[in-house]
């Protein structure tokens, strides 16, 4: 009967000291209530607790944590879209705070979300549609330091508030859509004309210099020819003591019996007609005045 007894009181004893015992992970901190009445904060480890008259009424968690809102409103231009905001925030890990955000706030998620539907319905019906995608930030930091102000009161510290989406209504979606498209037809379009127009021009420049080359070449070629008649004109005035007009005059028949020559050749329906009789005689001179030349100039 007494080994009974001891066992028993062991086991009792056991039984207090499991419950006595308060475990507290990293990042957490437990509320101790004490017959009703705020006793202590438990933070991360292992204390002692007196079993039924001290109870663990909350955990708060010091981590930080997201809160996701959806909120849906109206803009100024009347169109109807969903935004999203995420809210980051933590429990500071004072025990003022620990203890204000449990007590003082009895659901303080829906409180959040509550501000945070009344931040974004009081901005968004000021802008119109394109103003919201450029103003999100503005949005964010609107409702963020409203958020810290109401809640840093009790022990909340709101760490980053985003606008994560922005879904305007389907049809809107389509509509902004074709818009793009749109733009971007155009915008290839305007390319593919500015493509051609570069081209022509390039190519209106290339003809361009095709012709000052040609007309240089033209130029050259006449030079040369000149030159050529130039010497045979000098030629014909030293060689047969013949004046400069006349060593002329037979250099130019000369060239067109040349021209008629080579006609000749090239078409042979073509048919030549004696202009008189004072032609052929100059030419036969001209013949006889060159022959002299080349005499004189294999002597």
């Amino acid at each position: 009967m007494e080994n009974l007894t001891i066992i028993i009181s062991i086991v009792l004893a056991v039984i207090f000291l499991l419950f006595s015992i308060v475990i507290v992970n990293q990042k957490q901190a437990k509320i101790i209530q004490r017959l009703g009445k705020f006793q202590s904060v438990r933070r991360a480890g292992i204390s002692l607790r007196i079993p039924i008259i001290d109870q663990v009424v909350g955990v708060q968690n010091l981590q930080i944590q997201e809160l996701r809102v959806p909120v849906e409103t109206i803009t100024q231009d009347k169109v109807t879209l969903k935004i999203e905001v995420a809210i980051q925030y933590l429990i500071k890990a004072d025990l003022d705070s620990i203890k204000n955000s449990f007590y003082e706030l009895a659901d303080s998620t829906a409180q959040i979300e509550s501000f945070v539907f009344d931040a974004v319905r009081a901005e968004v019906p000021k802008m119109e549609l394109d103003m919201v995608y450029e103003n999100k930030d503005n949005i964010a930091n609107t409702v963020m330091q409203g958020l810290n102000s109401l809640l840093s009161n009790y022990g909340f510290d709101i760490k980053k508030t985003l606008v994560v989406d922005i879904l305007p209504d389907a049809k809107v979606v389509d509509a902004m859509n074709a818009i793009n498209e749109q733009k971007r037809l155009r915008q290839a379009a305007e390319e593919k004309g500015e493509a051609e127009k570069i081209l022509i021009i390039k190519a209106a420049e290339a003809e361009k210099e095709s012709k000052r080359l040609q007309g240089e070449g033209v130029a050259l070629q006449q030079m040369a020819v000149l030159k050529g008649r130039e010497k045979a004109i000098k030629d014909l005035t030293v060689g047969t003591n013949m004046e400069i007009k006349d060593a002329t005059e037979l250099v130019m028949k000369l060239i067109d019996q040349d021209t008629l020559i080579s006609m000749g050749e090239k078409n042979q329906n073509v048919v030549f007609m004696n202009s008189g009789i004072g032609v052929k005689g100059k030419i036969m001179e001209a013949m006889a005045g060159a022959d002299i030349i080349s005499n004189q100039q294999k002597n």
